[in-house]
């Protein structure tokens, strides 16, 4: 829906909206007649929820296309992510609290492993500990010509690569081949404004190589998502709610501040913490996001039990966010991570809409066939923020 438009029809209201987000919540059965990971999961609490809402599948782009998270979360948040599209640098640039600057170009990297062939053997260097890459983005920030080159650790095996210097383009490719058996691919410019922001980067990359050559089982680098920090309508101003996220992995309080909410701070590193401060500032703010990562993380290691395990620990949890008595809950996902495919696919993700004022489906399964006979359909995801805000008493009536 045209945002510009939307922001003309809201108006006040005290009411409350819930977002919860299991990041990669779709899948796949793992043999023809089996059930997918969250229709195997034991879910009480959802299962309630769903009996008393309406029902879905959400696509985040369009039939067919699979989406990184940053798009993904972009439409749950009501943005065209084909309109405000938003390189994933600049995502983790912005979810380490990094000082992007205006003309800075954000890369995200990955630690690896590359084999003597030069091939990539893990792009994600086995997950390697957070203070194992600390010590070695050390080794990596440089100057390359008159080009500052930043390199900080978001988690893990994941990197932000800043380049602040002058005359830098975005419009460049990545190195990541986003595959294992297949070589990093040059960097290459694809606007003539962005020819040196290739070199510098090519060059970077070379370097690293060399630095990185002793070092194991991170040996090499990718980089991918060049951007430079963009300017999206701000989330609280074009539908009038006071918004809060709240997300331990810090790429997702990136996409949250990106578009200007206010990020809460989680004393912890669980579900129940993130849940603890959800209940700490109910009074504080009308809209919540709140985010759960492990279900991508296990769906792209191909845990099907795993994966399972974490959609049953949220849903134990679930009463907490019930017993405040939200006006309306959204409980879906920013794409599919089914473990038989190990990667984000394109299959729809089952969504659910609860308020009082829902025509209730009455099915009291929450999982993707269940989901395919609510009465949502297949709906875009950028459409869900527009039926919570109405019922949420937040949507005016239009009039010509």
């Amino acid at each position: 829906m045209n945002l510009e438009f939307l922001r003309e029809l809201i108006v006040p209201a005290s009411t409350k909206i819930a977002m919860i987000v299991l990041d990669g919540l779709g899948g796949l059965p793992l043999t023809p007649d089996g059930k997918t990971e969250l229709e195997t999961a034991r879910t009480p609490n959802l299962d309630a929820l769903a009996a008393r809402s309406a029902l879905g599948l959400t696509v985040p782009l369009g039939p067919g296309i699979t989406v990184e998270s940053g798009p993904g979360h972009l439409a749950l948040f009501g943005y065209d992510p084909l309109r405000y599209r938003i390189g994933r640098g600049v995502l983790e640039a912005l979810g380490i609290e990094f000082d992007l600057q205006p003309n800075d170009v954000a890369a995200r990297g990955n630690f690896c492993t590359m084999n003597d062939a030069g091939i990539v053997t893990d792009r994600r260097a086995g997950r390697i500990p957070t203070e194992a890459s600390k010590d070695l983005a050390r080794l990596l920030t440089m100057r390359i010509d008159d080009v500052e080159i930043f390199v900080e650790v978001v988690k893990e095996h994941r990197l932000a690569i800043v380049l602040r210097g002058a005359g830098l383009g975005a419009a460049v490719s990545g190195s990541d081949p986003l595959k294992n058996g297949a070589p990093p691919q040059p960097v290459r410019a694809l606007a003539a404004d962005s020819d040196k922001t290739a070199r510098v980067v090519n060059q970077f990359i070379e370097r690293a190589r060399q630095l990185l050559a002793d070092k194991s089982p991170a040996n090499m680098l990718l980089v991918r998502g060049l951007d430079r920090y963009p300017n999206f309508p701000a989330f609280p101003k074009v539908f009038g709610l006071r918004a809060a996220a709240i997300a331990i992995a810090p790429t997702y309080r990136g996409i949250a501040r990106l578009v200007g909410m206010h990020i809460l701070p989680v004393n912890g590193s669980t579900f129940a913490d993130e849940f603890a401060t959800l209940e700490q500032h109910w009074n504080d703010f009308d809209f919540f996001y709140l985010h759960i990562k492990n279900t991508d993380l296990a769906g792209e290691d191909g845990d099907f039990a795993r994966k399972v395990r974490v959609i049953e620990e949220v849903d134990a949890l679930l009463p907490r966010l019930c017993a405040l008595e939200p006006d309306v809950v959204i409980v879906g996902g920013d794409h599919s991570t089914p473990a038989v495919l190990r990667a984000h696919s394109w299959h729809p993700v089952p969504v659910l809409l609860y308020s009082p004022t829902v025509r209730a489906d009455g099915i009291a399964e929450f999982g993707e066939r269940a989901c395919a006979r609510g009465s949502l359909g297949v709906l875009p995801a950028q459409d869900l923020m527009p039926l919570a805000l109405a019922h949420a008493q937040r949507i005016e009536k239009f009039s010509a």
